[in-house]
């Protein structure tokens, strides 16, 4: 079943800039009930109405778990994007009525840990909000190390350090300040669970790091939602109908899949979750696979697709749908 099945009906109740490229959204249900339950590093699907197009954009919570009035997000605004944040930041005010999917959580807390350790790197600062609160309310143990480019661009810094200030600490890469990572994962208890959240380059080096220096992949958790990339259109045909459905430059296997009124499922929409994932029947062409779910081995077979990030290139394709 897909996050989107789940709906909520809500309303925009807050809308604040916090710093030069990152806004702030609250939104409360429409109906006055209390939102559902959530723990910290869960994520909601946002659905906007672009004129005729719908994006639907995944976004960490970074509300307190405990306050089941509101959710709460911050987007960080791209130029470069596909539209998601700009329609963000340009268009949703207080009072619009908007559609939420119910919480989803790919980056969950260990509690079995002893310590949780933090990597963030700017907007991916999000989730660890909610997960400290969390953290907060059972007095767990938390270390947080986030990096910014700049001290005006770092968003939440400052209240972080005031309020927890021997357990957060900030890096600027304008005063070339940087993590030192392996003397820090060297230097922590037995049980110590390690988190990281922000940039690909980041994730890539802190898991990297960790691997080199014996930690087990099991303590180790990253979330990276990857936006889909252009790339030239195709026609991808389904198995159970024979219907063939176009696939546009800037447009995702799964976006068409949607627009064409076909139920496909879903839950992060970023290659992470493996929710999407889809049997291919047949090819005659290549496959751009960008997701984190599929084994290098399975992509190199080309049995299977991950429709929400991955495209393809050549005469045919037919999968099971």
């Amino acid at each position: 079943m897909s996050a989107g099945t789940r709906k909520l009906d809500v309303t925009v109740t807050e809308v604040v800039e916090v710093n030069d490229l990152v806004k702030r959204f609250r939104f409360e249900r429409s109906d006055g009930g209390e939102m559902p339950t959530f723990s910290g590093g869960a994520h909601t699907v946002v659905e906007m109405k672009d004129g005729d197009i719908t994006r639907l954009n995944p976004y960490s919570l970074m509300s307190d778990p405990r306050d089941r009035k509101c959710f709460t997000i911050s987007v960080r605004r791209d130029e470069t994007g596909r539209g998601g944040s700009l329609f963000m930041h340009r268009n949703v005010k207080p009072g619009d009525r908007m559609t939420l999917s119910f919480p989803v959580n790919l980056f969950s807390l260990d509690l079995r840990a002893k310590k949780h350790l933090m990597i963030a790197g700017g907007i991916g600062i999000t989730p660890f909000l909610a997960q400290i609160r969390q953290l907060d309310a059972t007095n767990g143990h938390f270390e947080l190390h986030y990096s910014v480019r700049t001290a005006a661009l770092g968003s939440y810094a400052e209240e972080l350090k005031a309020q927890y200030t021997d357990r957060v600490h900030v890096y600027h890469d304008d005063r070339k300040e940087a993590i030192d990572l392996a003397a820090l994962l060297d230097g922590q208890p037995l049980g110590t669970h390690l988190y990281v959240c922000g940039p690909k380059g980041m994730i890539d080096w802190v898991c990297r790091t960790a691997e080199a220096h014996g930690w087990p992949s099991e303590a180790v958790h990253y979330e990276e939602f990857l936006a889909p990339q252009s790339g030239k259109p195709f026609t991808v045909t389904l198995a159970s109908s024979g219907r063939k459905i176009e696939v546009g430059e800037h447009q995702s296997m799964l976006e068409a899949l949607e627009a064409a009124g076909v139920d496909a499922p879903y839950l992060c929409r970023g290659g992470a979750c493996g929710q999407c994932e889809t049997d291919v029947v047949s090819h005659d062409g290549n496959f751009v696979h960008r997701d984190h779910w599929l084994t290098d081995d399975q992509k190199a077979c080309g049995n299977k697709i991950m429709p929400c990030v991955s495209r393809f290139e050549g005469r045919s394709l037919v999968i099971d749908r």
